[in-house]
């Protein structure tokens, strides 16, 4: 494995209404938007952070309509050959969601789901000859944690270490709500695995965007149409989170440093 297998590198929001989305992110978390065309492909918009694209956003598939499918975000892990990753989630348990595929001068991609059902995308980027640089930890707009509401937090933790590398950082026992199980990448703390709770339709993967502050975002989310469904809430190492959903109904959460 190279040094950036198994790093996520994106995150994507597929929504039905680009326009709004664009304009309730922009208020919540500060992104400002450009537009990225690619021949054969839809419309598909960046969000960044100082001028740095750190996610997407494109308009809800056709083919994705009344399969049960809300709109929803979805992370991009990088693997270094995204064909062979494919066949080891499925020879593990895992599916193949859509099968690999080439984005021109962007790379290659596949969307898989763990052997539980929850989804997430993998690719092989195209090189690039001068990356940006990565913005320190915790730096508004940019995904500060990624966590998976497993079927079943061991197992999850189990099937993605041998397929991405990743290494268990330490556990954090909650109590009736089980284990978390918090995971690194190449040595950095990137997320939490935990089994998901009866309330949880079905196992998913969520992701969280750093804001300065939590009650000033719970405004703007609350002024943009969003709805706070849980939180304010402190975490262990002082941070406070919220979960909610976006206007359009995809689900999202913020995590800050302060109140």
């Amino acid at each position: 494995m190279s040094a950036t297998h198994g790093k996520f590198i994106w995150c994507e929001l597929m929504t039905p209404d680009t326009g709004a989305a664009v304009d309730f992110y922009g208020k919540v978390v500060g992104w400002t938007t450009t537009e990225m065309s690619v021949p054969g492909m839809p419309p598909y918009t960046i969000f960044e952070a100082n001028g740095v694209g750190v996610a997407g956003l494109m308009e809800f598939p056709a083919e994705l309509e009344g399969k049960g499918i809300p709109p929803n975000w979805t992370g991009y892990v990088a693997v270094d050959d995204v064909d062979q990753s494919a066949k080891d989630f499925a020879a593990n348990g895992g599916s193949v969601r859509r099968p690999p595929e080439d984005i021109p001068t962007v790379g290659r991609f596949a969307v898989v789901a763990d052997p539980h059902g929850a989804v997430i995308c993998i690719m092989t980027p195209a090189p690039m000859d001068n990356p940006p640089p990565e913005a320190p930890m915790g730096s508004p707009g940019q995904v500060g944690w990624h966590e998976l509401y497993a079927g079943n937090g061991e197992e999850a933790f189990a099937f993605y270490s041998k397929l991405f590398g990743w290494t268990k950082d330490h556990d954090f026992d909650m109590g009736a709500m089980g284990v978390y199980h918090i995971f690194a990448e190449h040595g950095t703390q990137a997320g939490g695995i935990m089994t998901k709770p009866p309330t949880v339709p079905m196992p998913a993967w969520c992701y969280y965007f750093n804001v300065p502050a939590i009650d000033s975002a719970i405004d703007r989310v609350k002024t943009g149409g969003g709805t706070v469904l849980n939180g304010p809430m402190e975490v262990p190492g002082g941070s406070w989170i919220i979960q909610a959903s976006d206007p359009q109904g995809a689900f999202f959460c913020l995590v800050a440093p302060k109140r």
